[in-house]
């Protein structure tokens, strides 16, 4: 039996995980023949990559506006109060997202970031008028946690995860 180096493994699971990026609903086969590996080394691979959780999921990318909602961000600053335990729960359970189902917004992500500011939360929602009660229920929910919430509507998408909007021509009308 052939000995792989650990840097062959590498190279071979990121020429794996480009592919996912592009299509992660991409048969075996077709990753195998893309990657230049057999079928079975491919799914070993994949399988490791779902085991060590450097693949924590798989997500279509779904078009808002066809789905009459619009995406938002959210860019969120907290002030220098130190969190209470049951601030941390909320944050890192999945409460806001009952919050927002009932208001009629969906997270799509959530980050926690190094700079001005804190969290940026990514969310769709049918108007402006749900994203900004949503901004208002974080603020009702965290008193004296958040100093400062910037929300921004997303025009269009010219690329998401990996992946290049294939209406992007319609960028013109923006522009």
């Amino acid at each position: 039996m052939v000995k792989v180096s650990k840097e062959q493994i590498n190279k071979d699971e990121k020429k794996i995980l480009a592919e996912l990026q592009k299509d992660a609903q991409e048969s075996i086969d077709v990753l195998a023949k893309r990657c230049g590996f057999s079928r079975q080394k491919v799914w070993r691979i994949v399988k490791r990559l779902e085991k060590n959780r450097m693949i924590w999921g798989y997500s279509a990318i779904i078009d808002e506006k066809k789905n009459d909602m619009n995406h938002y961000t959210l860019l969120i600053k907290r002030t220098t109060k130190k969190l209470d335990e049951k601030t941390v729960d909320i944050i890192t359970s999945r409460k806001l997202e009952d919050i927002v189902g009932s208001i009629g917004a969906t997270i799509e992500s959530s980050y926690y970031v190094n700079g001005e500011y804190d969290w940026v939360v990514t969310l769709t929602a049918r108007n402006i008028v749900q994203a900004k009660k949503f901004c208002e229920s974080l603020l009702a929910l965290h008193p004296g946690v958040i100093e400062k919430i910037v929300l921004l509507e997303t025009l269009f998408v010219v690329k998401n995860h990996y992946v290049l909007n294939p209406e992007s021509k319609k960028l013109r009308e923006f522009l």
